[in-house]
């Protein structure tokens, strides 16, 4: 079972898809996980444009890399997001902000994501890596008091916005691996169920799982990855260091990532609190074979450092499951 290791360009959107494809093909990764924003890679383009799939697929080619999977976490998020403001023109383009009333927003963002099933389709690419957003982020404090309605509310808005643009992945042969992700309609354990309940458990719809936003939520990612199975369509090699104490709280007190006065920060993959060995051990009972994506956002650490780095630690530690040489030999004891 061997994995192919992937790189996540979300945070190199800075660079040119041209730079980030040469740096990765050097550093030996198998391929990458194209970011939707930047010049990386434009889906409504992609999902017509025969002669622009061809250049960057032409791209990955020349630098030994394919494509597996394909993100669109900025569009995603403001399907369902209320409110929609000041964050979401700083994350959009144009061509979804618009005016930014915020139902053409949602509308906008949720038609991109149809085209995202199609850009990938046509790559070649099995999978869509985002986010969703949610209606009821607002309310995790529960205070106010929530009434249970508004949080039914917000799942079925989930469901209602949602459930077309998985249509459009049927229809393409695509599956959607949204991030378990504080933000979104699901978070954790029990959001993660609901999420799915809501949409009545439809196979398109599945888990990018991504362990650094359990550690700092005191959460079982190893226990999630059993539990959730058959809905693991994708996984981001991302770690996370907690530094709780008597001053730094957990929720982050509203200070930017790599700020000492955090309780916690994401780091490079190995270096955190993710059990990593039982984590792989996980992914090999259940028999996972997709990509594992390195995503970096260590801002402790120069990610052109960091970044192969990352790559000979995930390749260390996926080791494949004993298989049949090992079943048959226990089969004769």
């Amino acid at each position: 079972m061997t994995r192919p290791i992937t790189l996540f360009t979300g945070q190199w959107a800075d660079l040119p898809f041209e730079e980030v494809a040469r740096l990765a093909g050097e550093w030996g990764f198998d391929g990458l996980e194209i970011a939707c924003w930047g010049d990386h890679l434009d889906p409504n383009r992609g999902a017509t444009d025969d002669d622009y799939i061809a250049d960057r697929l032409e791209i990955l080619k020349r630098n030994n890399l394919e494509v597996f999977t394909i993100a669109n976490h900025l569009k995603g998020q403001a399907v369902c997001d209320d409110p929609i403001d000041a964050r979401h023109r700083d994350i959009l383009p144009d061509s979804v902000w618009g005016d930014g009333d915020p139902d053409g927003v949602r509308a906008r963002a949720a038609e991109e994501m149809k085209n995202t099933a199609r850009t990938a389709a046509r790559l070649g690419a099995k999978t869509v890596t985002g986010f969703t957003g949610s209606s009821i982020w607002k309310y995790v404090a529960m205070f106010p008091p929530v009434a249970a309605e508004l949080v039914e509310a917000g799942y079925r808005d989930f469901a209602d916005r949602w459930n077309p643009i998985l249509d459009v992945f049927d229809e393409v042969g695509v599956r959607f691996a949204s991030e378990t992700h504080p933000s979104e309609i699901h978070y954790d354990y029990w959001t993660t169920k609901a999420a799915l309940d809501a949409i009545e458990h439809r196979e398109a719809f599945g888990i990018n799982w991504d362990p650094s936003h359990f550690v700092w939520q005191d959460l079982d990612s190893v226990g999630y990855l059993w539990d959730f199975q058959d809905r693991i369509y994708h996984v981001h090699a991302k770690d996370t260091k907690k530094r709780l104490n008597g001053r730094n709280g957990r929720l982050g007190s509203h200070l930017a990532w790599a700020d000492p006065r955090r309780g916690w920060d994401f780091i490079s993959v190995g270096h955190g609190d993710v059990p990593w060995e039982d984590a792989f051990r996980m992914l090999n009972a259940i028999g996972y074979e997709g990509p594992l994506s390195v995503e970096w956002e260590d801002a402790g650490m120069d990610r052109l450092i960091g970044a192969p780095e990352a790559r000979a630690f995930v390749e260390k530690f996926s080791f494949d499951a004993p298989g049949s040489a090992f079943d048959a030999a226990f089969s004769t004891r």
